[in-house]
């Protein structure tokens, strides 16, 4: 399986540094799911792009489990096999500190497992890297939110359910999804078409080992900083994280026991050991089952009901 994500990604990159347009399906030849342009016509008007000097020393850096530049984004669609889809959906943001993205351990890896549980995922290829130094998470933003109305706006033909579209991320892409989860009701974008004329709130949100929740992006302060705006209407939600993590495991209990506060069903994971950047690969630490308990919270949540 990794030996098909590793070919498959470094297929999925070369096109890109190629310049081949995200509108149109890549289709892997290890895999078939096809990657989905999400801005039909171009980016934002906002949108700032990388300096012709710094996409030159990217496309030097190119490696089968990193990509490091995305000027179209895109979502790469798994879809749950007929005979155990749920309905249920997730648009997943792989980490890398809004400067890279750890494709296939945080992406593709992961969509796997999601499908093996009857959850439809497709990976998002958000802008990296970092545009704005002040709000590295804006064009990122931007893109999960679109990535959100496309699950709903196209539910019927990838067979899910339009209420049942949930995110999940790690790291900068844990802090994404928080984003997207408490920023649903400021739309990062003007209108394109139809698609955003739907929600882009998140049914529910899985931030695993969250960066950035600090004031000014910090991981090292017990604190939860302005950005992350929780309200009664923050999504259910479900966080994994380790004791060991400079201060995002302080960070992800704050985050929990805020949004009980609030009466927002929530779940939270503080595992002693683990680090950093683990996905769900296996390994002799106890936290490298934390996706397990993540499929328990769906089940119990109701979210895997085959309706």
């Amino acid at each position: 399986m990794r030996t098909g994500l590793r070919r498959c990604v470094f297929l999925v990159a070369v096109v890109m540094l190629a310049g081949g347009a995200a509108s149109e399906p890549i289709n892997c030849a290890a895999a078939e799911h096809p990657e989905i342009g999400i801005w039909p016509n171009g980016l934002p008007a906002d949108a700032k792009p990388v300096s012709a000097e710094r996409v030159r020393e990217l496309e030097g850096k190119l490696t089968d489990e990193r990509i490091f530049w995305v000027e179209t984004p895109s979502l790469t669609l798994y879809r749950a096999p007929k005979n155990i889809a749920s309905g249920c959906s997730v648009v997943i943001c792989p980490g890398g500190g809004y400067n890279i993205l750890a494709w296939p351990k945080e992406g593709l890896e992961v969509a796997e497992w999601f499908n093996s549980i009857g959850v439809t995922a497709a990976v998002l290829k958000y802008r990296v890297p970092r545009r704005d130094p002040d709000r590295p998470h804006h064009e990122p933003l931007q893109d999960a939110q679109r990535a959100i109305r496309l699950m709903r706006h196209n539910a019927k033909e990838w067979g899910v359910d339009p209420g049942r579209v949930g995110i999940l991320g790690f790291s900068a892409g844990g802090h994404l999804t928080v984003m997207a989860g408490t920023h649903w009701d400021r739309p990062a974008y003007p209108r394109v078409d139809d698609a955003d004329d739907l929600s882009c709130r998140p049914d529910f949100m899985c931030p695993i080992y969250a960066a950035y929740l600090g004031n000014d992006y910090k991981d090292n302060v017990a604190e939860i900083g302005p950005l992350v705006r929780l309200t009664k209407e923050t999504p259910p939600t479900f966080l994994a994280v380790t004791a060991d993590d400079s201060m995002r495991g302080v960070q992800s209990a704050l985050l929990f026991v805020e949004l009980r506060k609030l009466n927002v069903p929530a779940e939270v994971h503080v595992y002693a050991k683990g680090g950093h950047g683990y996905g769900i690969r296996e390994s002799d630490k106890p936290v490298s089952t934390w996706h397990h308990r993540l499929g328990d919270w769906l089940k119990s949540s109701g979210l895997l009901e085959r309706k």
